[in-house]
């Protein structure tokens, strides 16, 4: 019986403790602690998304590209919605009753707890009126953003844009959620992770009728926003803007570097676009009808057009000529023109005159000792083995490869080698007389404006090149990548490159230069050279690369202007154009007319070619 009354005491004990613990513990959750109050009543608890502000874009000179505009999404938690004024509210936001219920129903299916976008990037006036109304709708709450604003209304395809992430990208970046922007295109794209900043958080107190009472445990689970890194480009906008003007009404690219660091001065792709048309929710009405212009002004025709060089490229063929000791500077062949045609002038007697007279002949004659070398008895072979040495000795100029530029979707060319005869015709089936069109920049060889802008920057400095890039400072120091402080050489002799300069000099000076247009004034000595590009849907492209001033060069400069015909027709007076602006900062009395020519032309429907 004793024992039977101990078990009893010590089962109720047992009982006591627990119901003890309990209402401890009931207590605490109920009155000392009220974190668990507000996560059973979700009315009262709102956690707001801080948004920072992306870094600012500078221009070389400190002129703002790109800065921030406050902007307002109207958030929504569906559980939390009562009954309310439907009409009023959809008169409030400008939107009817079917758009309300088709948004209001995909918030719902992506979670009945969770705040998600109901009408994104709201104006600051529209939010005005909406913020006074707002607490008659329980379970709505505005959430602030910032979206980008270009005040200069240029260089589109340089800093490109921003856009909201897809789920693809939330899968494969873990720091991006639903509603984060993410650069898209250009700088915005390739420096997205300084631009971006950090979000933060901030957990606010509600009351039943949506009006806010204060921080959520005086704010001690917030988290500050900061704000991204701001970065200086390379750009001069002022010359990005002239380039631009000159352009209108034409399609090409012009693209300018400074030799000595490898700093893009201008990126010009036309016809281009007002990259205000690509911001905040003008997108989804710009966006298609921007990507559906028969103009394709989307296209960087600077970065992804592949064009042949044309007579541009004779320069690199006699400097890989005179490097493999099969011509001198001094090495001269007659214009027969039964070879491969050309236009009325003397015969080359050296390496300069036939750069200044850009002679079909001369070359053909240049490439043939190139690849036929007697490394073989059989020339399918000697050519063959010709042609790798070629291939690879081209390639070190930048061809046929992407230059390690900062901005996306950069084209390769094409720098054909051995393996690409051998598939398209056989092997042991091709020799020089296939390929001989290699010798003017014309078959196979492809090029984009950028690579002939750094083949411009490698004979002003007489063997080498900084790739070509855009960013100059980040965070206002100069720790810029490494890659863009590398020097490429290009594995030519700098003594083969006079001669080169020489020609280059007589193309825009001397009689019989195919480019007398480029002249500027005396005091700015202009280094240039045509080219025709051939074009098999319609008239020939314009081309045009130069450099200035001949001593101590400033800047390079490659300018493509589709369907216009001969280089010194309209390329070289653009590239002249361009060079006086940026080492004058304007254009004299005399270079007016040539001004207004340029600006007056349209060459955007020319007659193509029969």
């Amino acid at each position: 019986m004793n024992n039977l009354s101990n078990r009893k005491f010590i089962v109720g004990l047992i009982f006591l403790a627990v119901g003890v613990i309990f209402a401890i513990r009931l207590f605490s959750v109920q009155v000392l602690n009220d974190e668990y109050k507000v996560d059973s009543d979700q009315n009262v608890l709102r956690e707001i998304i801080q948004y920072p502000a992306r870094g600012l874009v500078y221009d070389r000179n400190g002129e703002l590209l790109v800065y921030n505009e406050a902007a307002y999404d109207l958030m929504v938690i569906p559980k939390q919605v009562k009954k309310i004024d439907t009409l009023a509210f959809c008169k409030l936001l400008e939107i009817d009753t079917a758009e309300y219920r088709e948004k209001f129903t995909k918030a719902r299916d992506y979670s009945s707890y969770k705040p998600s976008s109901f009408v994104k990037e709201i104006s600051s006036i529209s939010y005005a009126n909406i913020q006074e109304q707002l607490f008659k709708y329980p379970g709505f709450f505005v959430q602030t953003r910032t979206l980008r604003k270009y005040p200069r209304n240029s260089a589109a395809h340089i800093l490109g844009y921003i856009g909201e992430v897809n789920q693809s990208t939330i899968d494969d970046k873990p720091y991006y959620r639903s509603g984060d922007y993410i650069g898209k295109s250009g700088l915005e794209y390739s420096y997205e992770n300084l631009l971006r900043g950090q979000r933060g958080v901030k957990r606010i107190l509600v009351d039943v009728h949506n009006r806010e009472k204060g921080s959520y445990k005086d704010g001690a689970t917030d988290t500050m926003a900061v704000t991204g890194i701001a970065i200086k480009t390379t750009l001069d906008i002022l010359l990005q803007e002239y380039g631009e003007l000159l352009m209108q009404n034409k399609k090409g690219s012009i693209v300018a570097i400074e030799p000595k660091t490898g700093e893009i001065l201008a990126l010009v792709s036309a016809p281009n676009y007002d990259p205000n048309m690509l911001v905040g929710r003008a997108v989804k009405k710009n966006y298609p009808v921007l990507s559906q212009d028969s103009l394709n002004p989307l296209f960087n025709r600077a970065l992804m057009a592949q064009y042949p060089p044309g007579s541009i490229f004779k320069t690199v063929q006699a400097l890989i000529g005179m490097q493999q000791g099969v011509i001198t500077e001094n090495s001269g062949f007659s214009c027969i023109k039964s070879y491969v045609n050309c236009h009325n002038h003397p015969s080359a007697g050296n390496v300069a005159a036939s750069v200044k007279m850009s002679c079909n002949p001369y070359y053909y004659s240049v490439f043939k000792r190139i690849l036929m070398q007697g490394r073989s008895k059989s020339i399918f072979k000697d050519s063959e083995l010709g042609l790798g040495v070629w291939a690879k000795q081209v390639k070190k100029f930048g061809f046929g490869q992407r230059l390690a530029t900062d901005l996306p979707g950069i084209k390769r060319g094409n720098v054909p080698g051995v393996d690409f005869y051998n598939k398209w015709y056989g092997e042991g089936r091709w020799a020089f007389s296939t390929i001989y069109s290699l010798s003017i920049g014309q078959g196979e060889v492809e090029v984009i404006p950028l690579q002939m802008a750094n083949l411009a920057t490698i004979i002003a400095n007489k063997g080498y090149y900084y790739a070509p890039h855009l960013i100059k400072e980040i965070d206002k120091t100069d720790t810029i990548p490494s890659i863009y402080r590398k020097k490429n050489d290009v594995g030519i002799d700098k003594k083969y490159f006079d001669p080169i300069l020489e020609g280059m000099y007589g193309v825009v000076y001397e009689p019989g230069g195919t480019a007398r247009r480029a002249r500027i004034h005396d005091s700015i000595v202009v280094c240039g050279k045509t080219g025709t590009a051939q074009n098999p849907h319609g008239e020939d492209h314009s081309v045009f690369i130069a450099f200035a001033p001949k001593d101590n060069p400033e800047i390079a400069i490659a300018v493509y202007v589709e369907n216009a015909g001969f280089g010194g027709t309209w390329a070289a007076p653009i590239a002249s154009l361009m060079i006086e602006k940026y080492m004058a900062d304007t254009i004299s009395t005399k270079n007016l007319a040539k001004e207004k020519r340029i600006l007056d032309a349209n060459l955007m429907n020319v007659i193509p070619k029969k």
